[in-house]
Protein backbone atom coordinates (compact mmCIF):
# COMPACT_ATOMS: atom_id res chain seq x y z
CA UNK A 1 0.00 0.00 0.00
CA UNK A 2 1.67 3.20 -1.15
CA UNK A 3 1.61 6.37 0.87
CA UNK A 4 1.04 9.80 -0.63
CA UNK A 5 3.41 12.74 -0.65
CA UNK A 6 2.44 15.16 2.16
CA UNK A 7 4.12 18.01 0.30
CA UNK A 8 1.31 17.75 -2.28
CA UNK A 9 -1.61 18.68 -0.04
CA UNK A 10 -4.41 21.22 0.09
CA UNK A 11 -3.62 24.33 2.08
CA UNK A 12 -3.85 23.98 5.82
CA UNK A 13 -2.38 22.46 8.94
CA UNK A 14 -0.51 19.14 9.05
CA UNK A 15 -1.47 17.62 12.39
CA UNK A 16 1.02 14.96 13.57
CA UNK A 17 -0.77 14.10 16.83
CA UNK A 18 -4.21 12.56 16.46
CA UNK A 19 -5.61 9.21 17.54
CA UNK A 20 -7.95 6.51 16.35
CA UNK A 21 -9.13 3.09 17.42
CA UNK A 22 -10.87 0.11 15.87
CA UNK A 23 -14.34 -0.19 17.40
CA UNK A 24 -13.94 -3.94 16.96
CA UNK A 25 -10.64 -4.64 18.71
CA UNK A 26 -9.67 -8.33 18.82
CA UNK A 27 -10.62 -10.44 21.83
CA UNK A 28 -7.38 -11.01 23.73
CA UNK A 29 -8.90 -12.84 26.68
CA UNK A 30 -6.96 -16.00 25.75
CA UNK A 31 -3.70 -14.12 26.29
CA UNK A 32 -2.38 -13.51 29.81
CA UNK A 33 -2.31 -9.83 30.65
CA UNK A 34 -4.51 -6.77 30.92
CA UNK A 35 -5.94 -5.74 27.58
CA UNK A 36 -8.32 -3.09 26.26
CA UNK A 37 -11.60 -3.87 24.60
CA UNK A 38 -14.23 -1.72 22.92
CA UNK A 39 -17.95 -1.95 23.61
CA UNK A 40 -20.39 -0.33 21.22
CA UNK A 41 -23.01 1.77 22.96
CA UNK A 42 -24.77 3.26 19.95
CA UNK A 43 -24.49 3.76 16.20
CA UNK A 44 -21.67 6.26 16.59
CA UNK A 45 -20.59 5.78 20.20
CA UNK A 46 -18.55 3.27 22.17
CA UNK A 47 -16.53 2.75 25.33
CA UNK A 48 -12.95 1.60 25.84
CA UNK A 49 -12.84 -0.93 28.68
CA UNK A 50 -10.08 -2.31 30.90
CA UNK A 51 -10.92 -5.17 33.27
CA UNK A 52 -14.58 -4.57 32.48
CA UNK A 53 -14.36 -0.95 33.66
CA UNK A 54 -14.90 2.07 31.44
CA UNK A 55 -11.65 3.81 30.62
CA UNK A 56 -13.00 6.36 28.14
CA UNK A 57 -16.15 7.23 26.21
CA UNK A 58 -15.42 7.58 22.49
CA UNK A 59 -17.32 8.25 19.30
CA UNK A 60 -17.03 7.68 15.58
CA UNK A 61 -14.42 10.40 15.14
CA UNK A 62 -12.06 7.61 16.25
CA UNK A 63 -12.89 5.30 13.35
CA UNK A 64 -15.02 7.01 10.67
CA UNK A 65 -12.89 8.69 7.98
CA UNK A 66 -15.64 10.91 6.61
CA UNK A 67 -16.40 12.27 10.11
CA UNK A 68 -12.72 13.13 10.54
CA UNK A 69 -12.53 14.77 7.13
CA UNK A 70 -15.52 17.00 7.89
CA UNK A 71 -13.86 18.19 11.09
CA UNK A 72 -10.55 18.70 9.29
CA UNK A 73 -12.19 20.75 6.58
CA UNK A 74 -14.06 22.83 9.14
CA UNK A 75 -10.81 23.72 10.94
CA UNK A 76 -8.47 24.06 7.96
CA UNK A 77 -6.51 20.86 8.56
CA UNK A 78 -4.93 19.52 5.39
CA UNK A 79 -3.71 16.20 6.81
CA UNK A 80 -3.63 14.17 10.00
CA UNK A 81 -1.22 11.52 11.20
CA UNK A 82 -3.38 8.99 13.04
CA UNK A 83 -1.86 6.88 15.81
CA UNK A 84 -3.27 4.43 18.36
CA UNK A 85 -4.74 5.66 21.63
CA UNK A 86 -1.63 5.39 23.84
CA UNK A 87 -3.27 3.23 26.50
CA UNK A 88 -3.68 0.51 23.87
CA UNK A 89 0.07 0.24 23.21
CA UNK A 90 0.37 -2.07 26.24
CA UNK A 91 4.18 -2.05 26.35
CA UNK A 92 4.01 -3.31 29.94
CA UNK A 93 1.99 -6.44 29.15
CA UNK A 94 3.08 -9.89 27.89
CA UNK A 95 4.67 -9.57 24.47
CA UNK A 96 2.61 -12.20 22.64
CA UNK A 97 -0.69 -10.45 23.30
CA UNK A 98 0.83 -7.04 22.61
CA UNK A 99 2.02 -8.25 19.21
CA UNK A 100 -1.48 -9.47 18.29
CA UNK A 101 -2.99 -6.18 19.42
CA UNK A 102 -0.43 -4.09 17.53
CA UNK A 103 -0.96 -6.02 14.31
CA UNK A 104 -4.74 -5.66 14.56
CA UNK A 105 -4.50 -1.93 15.25
CA UNK A 106 -2.23 -1.51 12.25
CA UNK A 107 -4.67 -3.29 9.96
CA UNK A 108 -7.39 -0.94 11.17
CA UNK A 109 -5.21 2.14 10.63
CA UNK A 110 -4.31 0.91 7.15
CA UNK A 111 -7.99 0.74 6.25
CA UNK A 112 -8.75 4.11 7.82
CA UNK A 113 -5.97 5.93 6.00
CA UNK A 114 -6.68 4.15 2.70
CA UNK A 115 -10.18 5.61 2.83
CA UNK A 116 -8.75 9.14 2.67
CA UNK A 117 -5.53 9.02 0.63
CA UNK A 118 -3.50 12.19 0.85
CA UNK A 119 -5.38 13.37 3.94
CA UNK A 120 -4.87 10.64 6.55
CA UNK A 121 -1.51 8.98 7.27
CA UNK A 122 -0.78 6.12 9.62
CA UNK A 123 1.49 5.89 12.65
CA UNK A 124 1.35 2.28 13.71
CA UNK A 125 1.81 0.30 16.92
CA UNK A 126 4.66 -2.05 17.82
CA UNK A 127 5.15 -4.48 20.74
CA UNK A 128 8.17 -2.59 22.04
CA UNK A 129 8.73 -5.02 24.93
CA UNK A 130 9.80 -7.61 22.32
CA UNK A 131 12.47 -5.83 20.30
CA UNK A 132 12.69 -8.35 17.48
CA UNK A 133 8.91 -8.38 17.07
CA UNK A 134 8.80 -4.58 17.21
CA UNK A 135 11.35 -4.35 14.39
CA UNK A 136 9.30 -6.76 12.27
CA UNK A 137 6.10 -4.83 12.88
CA UNK A 138 7.82 -1.50 12.23
CA UNK A 139 9.04 -2.78 8.89
CA UNK A 140 5.57 -4.04 8.03
CA UNK A 141 4.08 -0.67 8.96
CA UNK A 142 6.44 1.30 6.73
CA UNK A 143 7.20 -1.08 3.89
CA UNK A 144 3.89 -2.95 3.50
CA UNK A 145 1.21 -0.67 4.94
CA UNK A 146 2.70 2.62 3.75
CA UNK A 147 2.74 4.26 7.18
CA UNK A 148 4.98 7.22 7.93
CA UNK A 149 6.14 5.61 11.15
CA UNK A 150 4.88 4.46 14.54
CA UNK A 151 3.88 5.65 17.98
CA UNK A 152 5.61 4.33 21.10
CA UNK A 153 5.28 4.93 24.81
CA UNK A 154 7.92 6.49 27.03
CA UNK A 155 9.20 3.08 28.17
CA UNK A 156 8.68 -0.62 27.54
CA UNK A 157 7.63 -1.92 30.92
CA UNK A 158 10.61 -1.02 33.10
CA UNK A 159 12.98 -0.59 30.14
CA UNK A 160 13.79 3.03 29.35
CA UNK A 161 13.97 4.25 25.76
CA UNK A 162 17.67 4.97 26.26
CA UNK A 163 18.37 1.33 27.16
CA UNK A 164 20.71 -0.41 24.71
CA UNK A 165 18.26 -3.31 24.49
CA UNK A 166 16.05 -1.11 22.33
CA UNK A 167 18.86 -0.17 19.94
CA UNK A 168 17.74 -2.59 17.19
CA UNK A 169 14.35 -0.88 17.08
CA UNK A 170 15.83 2.60 16.78
CA UNK A 171 18.38 1.36 14.24
CA UNK A 172 15.53 0.07 12.08
CA UNK A 173 13.60 3.32 12.50
CA UNK A 174 16.62 5.29 11.31
CA UNK A 175 17.18 2.96 8.38
CA UNK A 176 13.55 3.26 7.29
CA UNK A 177 13.34 7.02 7.87
CA UNK A 178 10.37 6.35 10.14
CA UNK A 179 8.74 9.09 12.18
CA UNK A 180 8.44 7.94 15.82
CA UNK A 181 5.93 9.75 18.03
CA UNK A 182 6.76 9.31 21.74
CA UNK A 183 3.61 9.55 23.84
CA UNK A 184 3.18 8.96 27.60
CA UNK A 185 0.61 6.41 28.76
CA UNK A 186 -1.59 7.57 31.60
CA UNK A 187 -2.11 4.14 33.17
CA UNK A 188 1.63 3.73 33.77
CA UNK A 189 2.27 7.06 35.51
CA UNK A 190 3.56 7.48 39.07
CA UNK A 191 0.57 6.48 41.28
CA UNK A 192 1.36 9.41 43.58
CA UNK A 193 0.51 11.88 40.82
CA UNK A 194 -2.72 10.09 39.97
CA UNK A 195 -3.71 10.20 43.65
CA UNK A 196 -3.11 13.96 43.67
CA UNK A 197 -5.29 14.35 40.61
CA UNK A 198 -2.48 15.77 38.46
CA UNK A 199 -1.81 12.81 36.19
CA UNK A 200 -2.80 14.74 33.08
CA UNK A 201 -1.31 18.09 34.04
CA UNK A 202 1.94 16.91 35.63
CA UNK A 203 2.28 13.15 35.28
CA UNK A 204 2.26 12.92 31.50
CA UNK A 205 4.67 15.84 30.88
CA UNK A 206 6.97 14.54 33.62
CA UNK A 207 6.98 11.04 32.16
CA UNK A 208 7.96 12.44 28.76
CA UNK A 209 10.73 14.51 30.35
CA UNK A 210 12.18 11.48 32.16
CA UNK A 211 12.27 9.41 28.98
CA UNK A 212 13.76 12.24 26.94
CA UNK A 213 16.32 13.12 29.61
CA UNK A 214 17.60 9.57 29.43
CA UNK A 215 18.00 9.90 25.67
CA UNK A 216 20.00 13.13 25.81
CA UNK A 217 22.18 12.62 28.89
CA UNK A 218 23.47 9.09 28.35
CA UNK A 219 25.51 7.49 25.62
CA UNK A 220 25.30 8.89 22.08
CA UNK A 221 22.17 7.85 20.21
CA UNK A 222 21.92 6.35 16.75
CA UNK A 223 21.94 9.29 14.32
CA UNK A 224 19.01 9.80 12.00
CA UNK A 225 16.18 8.70 14.31
CA UNK A 226 13.20 11.02 13.91
CA UNK A 227 11.85 11.10 17.47
CA UNK A 228 9.00 13.52 18.20
CA UNK A 229 7.95 14.16 21.80
CA UNK A 230 4.23 14.71 22.34
CA UNK A 231 2.81 17.67 24.27
CA UNK A 232 5.50 20.18 23.39
CA UNK A 233 8.18 17.91 24.79
CA UNK A 234 6.40 17.69 28.14
CA UNK A 235 8.44 19.18 30.99
CA UNK A 236 11.74 18.80 29.14
CA UNK A 237 12.03 22.39 27.78
CA UNK A 238 11.76 23.82 31.29
CA UNK A 239 14.40 21.57 32.85
CA UNK A 240 17.05 21.57 30.11
CA UNK A 241 19.24 24.26 31.77
CA UNK A 242 19.29 22.19 34.93
CA UNK A 243 20.21 19.06 32.95
CA UNK A 244 23.04 21.05 31.38
CA UNK A 245 24.30 22.12 34.79
CA UNK A 246 24.00 18.57 36.06
CA UNK A 247 26.16 17.33 33.21
CA UNK A 248 28.84 19.87 34.12
CA UNK A 249 28.73 18.88 37.79
CA UNK A 250 29.03 15.22 36.82
CA UNK A 251 32.09 15.94 34.68
CA UNK A 252 30.48 14.74 31.47
CA UNK A 253 32.13 15.81 28.23
CA UNK A 254 30.76 16.16 24.73
CA UNK A 255 27.57 17.90 23.60
CA UNK A 256 25.36 19.16 26.42
CA UNK A 257 21.83 17.85 26.96
CA UNK A 258 20.54 21.16 25.62
CA UNK A 259 22.52 20.68 22.43
CA UNK A 260 21.42 17.09 22.07
CA UNK A 261 17.78 18.05 22.59
CA UNK A 262 17.92 19.79 19.23
CA UNK A 263 18.21 16.35 17.63
CA UNK A 264 14.61 15.72 18.75
CA UNK A 265 11.29 17.10 17.55
CA UNK A 266 8.18 17.98 19.51
CA UNK A 267 4.59 18.82 18.73
CA UNK A 268 2.88 22.15 19.47
CA UNK A 269 0.32 20.89 22.00
CA UNK A 270 1.19 23.28 24.85
CA UNK A 271 -2.08 25.27 25.10
CA UNK A 272 0.05 28.39 25.57
CA UNK A 273 2.09 30.46 23.14
CA UNK A 274 4.83 31.28 25.68
CA UNK A 275 5.35 27.56 26.36
CA UNK A 276 5.42 26.89 22.64
CA UNK A 277 8.02 29.61 22.13
CA UNK A 278 10.17 27.97 24.82
CA UNK A 279 9.88 24.65 22.96
CA UNK A 280 10.99 26.43 19.78
CA UNK A 281 13.99 27.84 21.65
CA UNK A 282 14.95 24.42 23.01
CA UNK A 283 14.34 22.21 19.98
CA UNK A 284 14.80 24.71 17.16
CA UNK A 285 12.28 26.44 14.90
CA UNK A 286 12.50 23.62 12.36
CA UNK A 287 11.86 20.88 14.92
CA UNK A 288 8.38 21.81 16.16
CA UNK A 289 5.33 20.34 14.43
CA UNK A 290 1.62 20.98 14.82
CA UNK A 291 -0.26 18.54 17.03
CA UNK A 292 -3.76 18.68 18.53
CA UNK A 293 -4.67 15.36 20.26
CA UNK A 294 -7.81 15.12 18.09
CA UNK A 295 -10.49 13.89 18.80
CA UNK A 296 -10.38 13.89 22.61
CA UNK A 297 -11.37 16.38 25.28
CA UNK A 298 -7.73 17.39 25.71
CA UNK A 299 -7.49 18.43 22.08
CA UNK A 300 -6.57 21.92 20.98
CA UNK A 301 -9.65 23.51 19.45
CA UNK A 302 -9.67 24.94 16.92
CA UNK A 303 -6.66 23.17 15.49
CA UNK A 304 -3.61 25.43 15.49
CA UNK A 305 -5.08 27.96 17.95
CA UNK A 306 -1.77 28.19 19.83
CA UNK A 307 -0.07 29.45 16.67
CA UNK A 308 -2.19 32.60 16.45
CA UNK A 309 0.10 34.77 18.58
CA UNK A 310 3.33 33.68 16.89
CA UNK A 311 5.26 35.44 14.16
CA UNK A 312 3.47 34.45 10.91
CA UNK A 313 6.58 32.84 9.42
CA UNK A 314 7.12 30.71 12.53
CA UNK A 315 3.43 29.81 12.65
CA UNK A 316 3.58 28.68 9.03
CA UNK A 317 6.67 26.59 9.72
CA UNK A 318 5.11 24.84 12.71
CA UNK A 319 1.68 24.52 11.16
CA UNK A 320 2.78 22.99 7.88
CA UNK A 321 6.24 23.52 6.47
CA UNK A 322 8.28 21.59 9.04
CA UNK A 323 6.07 18.52 8.76
CA UNK A 324 6.01 18.63 4.97
CA UNK A 325 9.80 18.77 4.91
CA UNK A 326 10.34 16.11 7.57
CA UNK A 327 7.71 13.65 6.46
CA UNK A 328 8.21 14.02 2.74
CA UNK A 329 11.43 12.04 3.03
CA UNK A 330 9.69 9.10 4.72
CA UNK A 331 7.06 8.47 2.05
CA UNK A 332 7.31 5.25 0.08
CA UNK A 333 6.01 5.07 -3.45
CA UNK A 334 5.10 8.74 -3.69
Amino acid sequence: MAAHDPTDLPDGLIDVHTHGIDPDLPDLSAHPGRWPSVRRTGEGTAQILFDGRVYREIDDRCWAPQRRLRDMDDEGVAAQLVSPIPVTLCHDQPAAGAAVLAAAQNEFLAGLTAAAPGRLYGLGAVPLQDVDASVRELRRCVEDLGFLGVEIGTRAGEVELADERLDPFFDAAAELGAFVLVHPVDLTLDPRLAALGVGFGLGMPSETAVAAAGLITGRPRRPGVRLCLAHGGGALPGILPRLDRGAVLAGRTGPSPGERARELWCDSLTYDSASLELAVTRFGAGHVLAGTDYPFAARESPAGAVLADLDPALAAAIGRENAASLLGGTVRGA
